[in-house]
């Protein structure tokens, strides 16, 4: 007789998290009881935006003197987090607090270490090489994808390089996520997508990564675990909103409602990732990423509904599932998995994520460049449930080129 699988869950979380309408609000007390200096990371676009500057004259009112640097690039090159830090040091800040999307708030992380710890980006390239606690941090989102608020990993671009680098360490959770779904609503419907996009593909990355046995050293020899009963708990959470409202809140950005939805989304997508993992859409994002130049919410989207067509071999019942969760109709563990993964494509499709790696903007001599360097990413290849070679790659690649799911059904 098989002896049943022992429950195993673990969650690596922030010290508080706040969510809701207006919890913006709760800042500048929040700010102050963490430190007196902040520096205040974020981008032009939001800086420009009236709430900013009320967000500014809260820290204020709370005794909390700032500094802004609203540098940040998307892809995060390391240039910019150099420049922060360089214009940072004679501040002496004590506390740093992130406002805007998955760019913002790793480049918070990034400079919370360095400020801390001091060196370069690239001596904390990998799993635990941060050898402390950092700066606090704040990360306050006001995109509903990333879920960066609730996870320990920052992703950099080493331009130097010529590729995207995580930093992973249960160091970079920030101390407080404030997630406020009014913050949101001034994301057009582009952006709506994407991020959404986003938090649903690491919420399946999550649910199906591979689990491992739970051995007692598993969380201080990994950063990352794997499927778990408690990320699993999150990752369903986040699946059942996004199904529920992200074609919403793409259609009307004043649903708030919707906006609500997704958010919420995005937050547990992160708790679940954030200590299972994510996989092969993850991997090979990366290099289309160097190569394309395009979002990573929409890069990652557009590949998972082919990651999830080769992976279904592992993780059939998963699949089935998360079919039933969404209310799909009854039938086979087959049926069902297979109805859930076309279901996921067409609500991609439903938001104009693009249906093929073609359409995102890879060019055809550049599938090969893919599939060999997406198995750089060593924690993401080992997350995946079923096993990754470069042969694997190579199918899943040209398959998604060519924005054939079809040829991965028999493989």
């Amino acid at each position: 007789m098989t002896q049943p699988l022992s429950l195993f869950g673990a969650a690596r979380l922030p010290r508080t998290i706040l969510f809701g309408r207006g919890q913006r609000g709760a800042l500048g007390s929040t700010s102050a009881r963490l430190g007196r200096r902040a520096l205040v990371v974020t981008d032009a676009r939001q800086a420009a935006q009236p709430v900013f500057a009320e967000i500014l004259a809260d820290l204020a009112a709370h005794g909390v003197t700032t500094q802004v640097f609203d540098g940040v690039i998307p892809d995060l090159p390391v240039e910019s987090i150099e420049t922060c830090i360089d214009a940072a040091r004679d501040f002496a800040p004590d506390l740093v607090i992130a406002i805007g999307g998955g760019s913002a708030m790793d480049h918070a992380k990034i400079v919370a270490v360095l400020l801390a710890h001091g060196g370069k980006v690239s001596d904390y390239y990998g799993e635990f090489a941060v050898p402390g606690p950092v700066l606090p941090l704040i990360a306050v989102p006001t995109t509903a994808g990333t879920g960066s608020e609730a996870t320990p990993v920052a992703v950099v671009a080493d331009t130097g390089r010529g590729t995207k680098v995580g930093v992973a360490s249960p160091y970079l959770i920030p101390e407080v996520a404030i997630c406020d779904p009014d913050l949101t609503v001034s994301c057009p419907p582009s952006l709506t997508a994407i991020s959404g996009a986003d938090a649903l593909t690491h919420a399946i990355e999550s649910f199906t990564t591979a689990p491992r046995t739970g051995d007692a050293m598993l969380t201080e020899q990994h950063v990352f675990v794997g499927k778990n009963a408690l990320s699993d708990h999150f990752a369903k959470l986040a699946i059942a909103n996004l199904f529920k409202f992200l074609e919403r809140a793409w259609r009307d950005g004043n649903d708030i409602e919707a906006r609500e939805g997704v958010m919420l989304a995005s937050l547990t997508a992160g708790c679940a990732f954030g200590t299972a993992g994510t996989a092969a859409a993850h991997a090979l994002q990366y290099p289309i990423g160097n190569l394309t130049h395009t979002a990573h919410g929409a890069g990652v989207a557009a590949l998972m509904p082919f990651v999830m067509q080769y992976n279904r071999p592992a993780c059939a019942e998963a699949f089935a599932e998360l079919a039933t969760l969404v209310g799909l109709p009854d039938g086979s563990v087959e049926q069902r998995s297979q109805a859930f993964i076309e279901a996921v494509a067409a609500l991609l499709a439903s938001i104009g994520i693009p249906r093929s790696l073609a359409e995102l903007g890879l060019r055809e001599d550049q599938q090969e460049f893919v599939a060999e360097h997406s198995l750089d990413a060593a924690r993401l290849i080992k997350n995946n449930p079923r096993p990754l070679d470069l042969t694997a790659m190579r199918t899943i690649t040209q398959a998604a080129y060519a924005g054939e799911r079809h040829r991965l059904v028999a493989i």
